[in-house]
């Protein structure tokens, strides 16, 4: 299977697949869809004692079910500041290393605060040669 792209409206923490979203080096996780990950996922002072920086990408093993959750950093903090296209780049090089290692067929991934339409080429030009489906969420805050 060559790389795909798909984007659904769906629960993203039912999903079974691996996981990815966007924080800043601090993780301090405060707002938007971050603070479900935290919640949902917990284990912050593990993702902070892996000390990665802006352009790398922290992982936590979840075991229920058993699948990794990907912390891109793609800022320095998490208030104050924005990613970059080239900061969201290096981390899904991060990203996308471990996914090989680990044999990781499928992601689902929120991302903030940047250009779809440049998201989506920086994904293209990440994962083009890879076996991998990446499927996109719809994140709606609750009402």
């Amino acid at each position: 299977m060559p790389f795909a792209l798909k984007t659904i409206n769906g629960d993203l923490f039912s999903s079974k697949d691996a996981l990815a979203h966007c924080v800043g080096a601090d993780f301090r996780m405060g707002m938007g869809i971050a603070v479900k990950f935290r919640d949902f996922f917990g284990q912050v002072d593990y993702l902070k004692k892996q000390n990665v920086q802006k352009g790398g990408c922290a992982v936590l093993k979840a075991t229920k079910p058993d699948r990794y959750i990907y912390y891109m950093v793609t800022k320095e903090r998490s208030s104050g500041c924005y990613p970059t296209y080239e900061s969201l780049e290096s981390s899904l090089k991060a990203m996308r290393n471990h996914m090989i290692e680990n044999n990781i067929p499928q992601i689902g991934c929120g991302l903030d605060r940047l250009q779809w339409p440049e998201v989506v080429d920086r994904l293209h030009r990440v994962f083009e040669n890879d076996d991998v489906e990446i499927t996109v969420y719809k994140y709606s805050p609750p009402k």
